[in-house]
């Protein structure tokens, strides 16, 4: 899958869960296969609507559809959500790594501060005591 590919799908992905409705559904299916009537069961919607979601969220690849004899099982498909998951993993590291960053800044920051009071302080100090105070 070329990189495009991998962007449009990555794309469809995000927009199929910025739904929470859809998020809802995702989060049935994780505990196993459903039918579209069990699905719908939650939500006060119509079928058709039900419907309209779990072809965006087929669409994007994070369900797939059955069909055994008159029920029309929906299952989730891992693979979407893994691409998701990784391109968000790395975003984490990022983030996290310039926060640890910024932490180690400040710290060395603030020692240098509490070194610098420090030296005023006692300089204060001898002063006071010499009677040079300011």
């Amino acid at each position: 899958m070329s990189s495009v590919q991998a962007s449009d799908r990555l794309s469809a992905t995000f927009a199929a869960l910025a739904d929470p409705t859809r998020r809802a559904i995702l989060a049935r299916l994780a505990l196993g296969e459903a039918s579209v009537t069990e699905l719908a069961e939650p939500f006060d919607m119509s079928m058709p609507a039900i419907s309209k979601h779990l072809k965006v969220m087929e669409s994007a690849g994070l369900i797939t559809r059955g069909r055994e004899a008159q029920w029309r099982p929906c299952r989730i498909k891992p693979d979407a959500l893994k691409s998701a998951a990784d391109w968000i993993e790395k975003y984490r590291r990022f983030w996290e790594e310039s926060l640890d960053r910024l932490d180690e800044y400040l710290r060395n920051l603030k020692g240098r501060e509490g070194n610098g009071k420090s030296a005023t302080v006692k300089k204060q100090r001898k002063e006071k005591k010499d009677g040079r105070t300011k």
